[in-house]
């Protein structure tokens, strides 16, 4: 499996939430230039950041990766 477009899925489920980028980077306490970069697939994501993600939806990393795969 590919995780090229990891970063379009964040970005997908983060505006289907509501939240801003601003908003969700502060609340997962990621800086805010790195989330950016990661949803436009600029950078690619470290499992730190993943977890800090993954915890904002209220999934574990590996339901994250289970529901983009799924998509």
């Amino acid at each position: 499996m590919q995780y090229d477009e990891l970063g379009k899925f964040i970005k997908l489920k983060r505006i289907n939430s509501g939240l801003s980028l601003n908003k969700f980077a502060q609340e997962a306490d990621i800086d805010c230039a790195i989330l950016c970069r990661i949803e436009n697939l600029k950078q690619g994501i470290k499992i730190n950041i993943l977890e800090k993600i993954a915890a904002q939806f209220g999934q574990t990393p590996s339901e994250f990766l289970k529901e983009f795969e799924e998509q």
